[in-house]
C-alpha cells in the first residue's frame, strides 16, 4: 500500500517538474522578443527575375557576444519563402531557401570577418558593430522568375532570420538550448509580391 503512494507521488512529482519546465520555456521564449528586426525591404524586378534587398538589425545577446570575442563563429540562417496568400497550410511553398552566414573574431588579425556558408572566407571588418552590420545587409538575393507566378494570385514572401545553435561548438549547444539568450531569432516578416 506505502509503495503505490510513494509511486504515485513520484509521478505526481515529475509531471509537476515537467510542468513547470514547459511554462518556463514558454514564458521565457514569450519575453524574448526579436532579435534580428527587418528595418527595409526593396523588392525589384530585372530581367523577368524578382530580386530583394534587405536590411535587418541583428541584437545579439551578451553571450553570444561574449562567444563570439572569444573566437567562435556564430552562424544564422535567413529562411526565405515564397508561398500564396492565404495558402492552406499543407500547401507547397514557390519558394524555400534557407541561407547560412557566419561571423567570426581573428584574434591575430584583431578583425571581424562575415562569410557566406559554405565557405571559409569574406569580408573583413575592424569593428565589431560594423561588422554586425554587414551581417544584416541582404543585397541581390534572387527570389523567383515572375512567369513563374500566376497573375490571378496573391503571393508574398516570408523571410525569417534564426541564430543556428547545432553549428555552436559541442560544450555550448547544451547551455545554448536551455538559456532563452541563445535563443535568437526575428520571427516572420511577410511582404507582397505582385506578378
Amino acid at each position: 500500500m506505502s509503495g503505490g503512494h510513494a509511486t504515485r507521488s513520484r509521478r505526481a512529482l515529475a509531471l509537476s517538474l515537467v510542468f513547470s519546465l514547459l511554462t518556463w520555456a514558454i514564458l521565457s521564449s514569450a519575453l524574448a522578443g526579436d532579435d534580428f528586426e527587418f528595418r527595409q525591404s526593396q523588392i525589384r524586378l530585372e530581367d523577368g527575375i524578382y530580386y530583394l534587398d534587405a536590411t535587418m538589425d541583428s541584437a545579439f545577446s551578451e553571450e553570444a557576444l561574449e562567444a563570439l570575442n572569444n573566437g567562435v563563429p556564430l552562424t544564422i540562417i535567413i529562411h526565405l519563402q515564397i508561398r500564396r496568400v492565404n495558402a492552406w497550410l499543407w500547401e507547397d511553398s514557390l519558394l524555400d531557401r534557407q541561407m547560412r552566414y557566419a561571423i567570426r573574431y581573428k584574434p591575430l588579425s584583431e578583425r571581424y570577418e562575415v562569410y557566406r556558408l559554405p565557405g571559409t572566407s569574406g569580408r573583413g571588418f575592424e569593428t565589431r558593430e560594423a561588422a554586425i552590420r554587414a551581417l544584416g545587409e541582404l543585397q541581390n538575393v534572387q527570389l523567383i522568375a515572375q512567369d513563374k507566378l500566376d497573375e490571378e494570385e496573391e503571393y508574398e514572401i516570408q523571410i525569417k532570420v534564426f541564430l543556428d545553435i547545432e553549428e555552436l561548438p559541442l560544450p555550448l549547444r547544451p547551455m545554448a538550448y536551455l538559456k532563452p539568450s541563445w535563443k535568437l531569432s526575428s520571427g516572420w516578416s511577410k511582404w507582397p509580391l505582385s506578378p
